[in-house]
């Protein structure tokens, strides 16, 4: 996933469809100089992590 699409769907108000590893997640935060991003899985918020723009899957 590119940085400006991952700052869409972080900044909007409607949950889209994002995986990580087939699980679903949420994006928090989008770090675009660094292609990162803050998520955490949906069935389990405290468990956020960051990760490489490249592993998010928008389906």
């Amino acid at each position: 996933m590119n940085a400006m699409r991952a700052q869409e769907i972080a900044d909007s108000p409607v949950m889209a469809n994002v995986t990580l590893n087939g699980d679903r997640v949420y994006i928090q935060y989008v770090d675009s100089d660094e292609e990162t991003a803050r998520v955490y899985p949906l069935d389990d918020p405290s468990n956020e992590q960051e990760v490489h723009l490249s592993e998010l899957v928008e389906h």
